[in-house]
């Protein structure tokens, strides 16, 4: 093995390789849907990389729990590129353009000393305006699909609970008496 390591642009590349006709049967097979729940489990798994670098110090979990959202992300945009609808270089392209729009105040003449509150203030207000013209998910959905999602959601952190060792149910009544 070499100490050569591999580029942003070979693991697109790789990605590539698994969904191609003479590559892997299960990654050919996944489609968004199939892997909405690893997207969030993959999440999840971030805030326990983040947590196990607070309190030990080893970084190495969450650089392999990030690369494993981007796995994700490669993956999503890889199978939108096979159906013509986007592909990484405009994910990119979208989300850098994003980060300067909603950053006038380091791209921009907004005031360089702008405090953080203020940012996300404006933050939001910028991210308002993005949103004008777009379809609104609570005009789409009805509340009946937005339950199910957020059950899908809810049943997924309950099986990462009870596979840690953790107590799903002390846990959700604790958080519910909170709201």
């Amino acid at each position: 093995m070499t100490d050569e390591k591999y580029t942003y642009d070979d693991f697109v590349n790789i990605i590539r390789r698994l969904r191609a006709p003479d590559g892997c049967p299960w990654d050919r097979e996944q489609t968004h849907e199939s892997l909405k729940m690893g997207m969030i489990e993959e999440a999840y798994e971030v805030l326990e990389g983040i947590d196990i670098l607070s309190k030990s110090g080893d970084a190495s979990n969450l650089c392999e729990e990030l690369g494993d959202v981007l796995l994700q992300v490669v993956m999503h945009a890889e199978i939108a590129s096979e159906s013509g609808l986007f592909d990484m270089t405009d994910v990119t392209d979208r989300v850098s353009r994003k980060m300067i729009l909603r950053h006038p105040h380091v791209f921009g003449d907004a005031d360089p000393e702008m405090t953080s509150e203020k940012v996300l203030l404006n933050w939001e207000e910028i991210k308002r305006r993005e949103k004008e013209g777009r379809p609104d998910p609570a005009q789409i959905f009805t509340p009946e699909e937005r339950e199910s999602n957020y059950e899908e959601v809810i049943r997924l952190l309950v099986k990462g609970m009870k596979k840690r060792g953790a107590d799903p149910e002390r846990i959700l009544k604790k958080a519910l008496q909170e709201l």
